[in-house]
């Protein structure tokens, strides 16, 4: 069956086991069976420099569409391009890049983007997986009647063409290639990671694998993570965009070509590049157009909500298709406490841990009782034997560290009675230093929340944080471990360092919150610490913190699926 290239975006065909198999998906099935499940079973992609390069290789072949006439009435030198032809015999669909016709015969071309492999390395000097991708689509031109006896894989970096005799030993790698991918489609966990893999550098899908992480986890590397001086940084170290925040009451943010434009109420405006834009985060009476609503789903970055005094309310996602089975192995472990509870004590165990280091390291004076008792509180947590103690542990750790927290407050800071803190309050905010703790925790919401989207979960049925309407329960998890080093340490470093002051604060009916202008001040601080780099504690290289907010969730769902044991704690020193 041949017929025209639908120029539209492909349609995902539905999962049942006869399915045709897509030729390009049999190319990264020989390349990378992992490569292969994380795209096309769990559906998740990420585009890099190599990945739009490749689309811009067979943008120019696309545009020049053609017709592909029948086998009976085939022109002598026809050059037909952009053709979709399948196989139903052999299980396989292909979109051929260029058809050639010589001497009543037909050549599938396909366009790739790099070099071809050193000559003699491997059989036609064409890389396997590309080998069996022109199998697959000269397989397809022979069950539609066309004679064919030859393919042709050509390199555009080099500018080499590459034939491919169609020969027994091809079409065998192709039928066991379409054999894999079916077995592949049925997994529920993907397939091990390749071990220190040249391949993985420059894998797209490199941040969303975690191949050297994965692999050190499951003692799967050449070399122990224990001894290893650090595993190579094969993700970036951090987003090269950034999140827009904008809380002018009365603002308007529309869109003007590529930009983003914020309108003011006094007339004035601001651009900032789309591209340059992770998120969007709105606060209070802000105006946003519906163009922009479309633009920042597009680029998969999303609208978050806040009210005036700092509330987090929710945020606007752009459609997902990322793993079904990741959600259904969330629901199926945060419905049973044996599965569930193990995760939730590493959660709180690290959050202990890590609000006893920061008051190690802050405290003017040490205060070695809460040190003490924080350090076996972990320990209890670690060995909870029900969610409802583990609770009573969480209770108990927060006493004693938020009657410990005003040590950690610079004397200047103490001396001026703006913030004095006699214990945590919320709901509203009674104090400056309290107020300044609950907007830091709901920015640290909505970043774990986006994290948690953006891997796959369901952010609202959480293991610890047990279902309750309106409540992100798994934001709420994944965030315990990171409130003492994101949240608390922002609101220590802008109260100790002078850059909030008692004018930043308004108060009203006994509430306290933060002014238009301490709002501006702290939202520079706590993204300066969410860019802040930091040596990750299992991995060893640097990384932001935005970044690993999104590198344990993916390990969260590695460990919910089943890949990994159990979750790897991140616990600074």
């Amino acid at each position: 069956m041949v017929e025209r290239e639908d120029l539209s975006p492909p349609v995902a065909p539905p999962r049942a086991e006869e399915r045709l198999i897509p030729a390009r998906m049999l190319n990264e099935v020989v390349y990378c069976p992992r490569l292969y499940y994380l795209e096309h079973v769990a559906g998740e992609w990420e585009e890099s420099a190599d990945t739009l390069a490749g689309k811009r290789v067979h943008r120019r072949v696309d545009a020049k569409a053609s017709a592909m006439p029948p086998p009976e009435a085939l022109p002598e030198g026809l050059k037909a391009r952009s053709v979709t032809v399948s196989s139903e015999t052999e299980g396989i669909v292909a979109k051929v890049d260029l058809v050639e016709a010589a001497d009543g015969l037909v050549s599938p071309v396909d366009y790739k983007r790099g070099t071809p492999p050193q000559a003699g390395r491997y059989p036609g000097d064409v890389w396997p997986a590309d080998r069996v991708q022109i199998g697959a689509q000269a397989m397809a031109l022979r069950e539609a009647g066309y004679r064919c006896e030859e393919g042709v894989v050509y390199y555009a970096a080099s500018k080499t063409r590459q034939r491919v005799p169609i020969d027994e030993a091809v079409v065998a790698d192709v039928r066991a290639a379409v054999a894999e991918a079916r077995q592949i489609n049925e997994l529920k966990t993907p397939p091990p990671p390749l071990v220190d893999s040249p391949k993985c550098p420059g894998c797209s899908l490199v941040g969303i694998c975690l191949p050297d992480e994965t692999n050190a986890l499951l003692g799967r590397s050449r070399e122990r993570p224990v001894e290893a001086p650090r595993l190579r940084r094969l993700l970036p170290s951090a987003d090269e965009r950034h999140p827009c925040h904008v809380q002018a009451a009365g603002a308007m943010v529309g869109k003007a070509g590529e930009q983003i434009e914020v309108r003011f109420r006094d007339g004035t405006k601001q651009g900032i590049g789309l591209g340059t834009i992770s998120h969007l985060s709105l606060f209070g009476k802000v105006h946003v157009t519906t163009a922009v609503l479309h633009e920042m789903c597009s680029l998969d970055a999303g609208v978050s909500f806040f009210t005036s005094g700092g509330w987090y309310v929710g945020t606007l996602m752009p459609h997902s298709d990322v793993n079904v089975h990741t959600r259904i192995a969330q629901f199926r472990v945060a419905g049973d406490p044996v599965l569930s509870l193990p995760v939730a004590r590493d959660l709180i165990s690290s959050k202990v841990l890590n609000c006893r280091t920061l008051l190690r390291r802050n405290c003017r004076e040490k205060p070695q009782r809460a040190l003490d008792q924080l350090r076996r509180l972990a320990d209890e947590a670690r060995r909870a034997i029900s969610l409802e103690s583990l609770l009573g542990v969480e209770g108990a750790a927060g006493r004693v560290y938020f009657e410990a927290f005003p040590r950690m407050l610079a004397p200047v800071a103490a001396d001026l009675g703006t913030f004095v803190f006699e214990g945590r309050n919320r709901r509203p905010p009674k104090d400056p230093i309290n107020a300044l703790l609950s907007f830091s925790y709901s920015l640290l919401l909505r970043e774990c929340h986006a994290a948690l989207v953006k891997v796959g979960f369901d952010p609202s049925v959480g293991f610890l944080h047990q279902p309750r309407p309106g409540r992100p329960g798994l934001a709420l998890d994944l965030m315990e471990e990171f409130r003492p080093l994101i949240a608390d340490s922002t609101v220590l470093a802008v109260v100790n360092t002078g850059a909030v002051q008692e004018a930043d604060f308004v108060r009203a009916a006994g509430a306290v919150a933060l002014s238009e202008g301490g709002r501006r001040s702290f939202l520079a601080a706590f993204e300066r610490r969410m860019a802040q780099e930091i040596t990750h504690p299992v991995f060893e290289y640097a990384i932001s913190y935005r970044r690993v907010l999104e590198v344990q969730a993916r390990l969260l769902a590695r460990v919910v699926v089943g890949e990994l044991p159990e979750y790897p704690r991140f616990l600074t020193r």
